[in-house]
């Protein structure tokens, strides 16, 4: 009787058909490739009237804790932080940003105070300024 010997793994990969897929999609590629037109993208642009010109309206915090409400240079001295915000919720309109400029003498915990009363009355867009001892 004969006997047969076991066959050897074969350890090595056959990339031979890799290799003739690659070539074949790369001569597809590049026949195809100049068939495409490059399509128009029409990306529409912002002019000038579009744009709305928003001022900001400052709110002014002194060293001694007096609040002033200004628009184009003009400011209005304010009562109390109460009045204060009546008088910004009435003149903001369309999400008009204020502004809170302070002294740079004056504690952070009043400009922060009113920036959360503004907050709590609606007005989302509040930027926070610092006024210089020179200023």
């Amino acid at each position: 009787m004969l006997q047969r010997r076991p066959r050897r793994m074969m350890n090595q990969m056959n990339v031979v058909p890799y290799i003739d897929v690659m070539l074949v999609l790369l001569v597809i590629f590049m026949v195809t490739t100049p068939l495409f037109t490059p399509g128009v993208i029409e990306v529409p642009s912002v002019t000038r009237a579009a744009q709305v010109d928003t001022t900001p309206l400052e709110i002014s915090i002194e060293a001694d804790g007096r609040y002033f409400v200004g628009e184009g240079g003009k400011r209005q001295p304010e009562a109390d932080l109460d009045t204060l915000i009546a008088d910004v919720q009435a003149r903001v309109r369309d999400n008009r940003p204020v502004v809170v400029t302070a002294h740079r003498d004056l504690k952070y915990s009043v400009v922060v105070a009113v920036a959360d009363r503004l907050h709590e009355a609606g007005i989302q867009r509040v930027a926070l300024t610092v006024r210089q001892q020179g200023s």
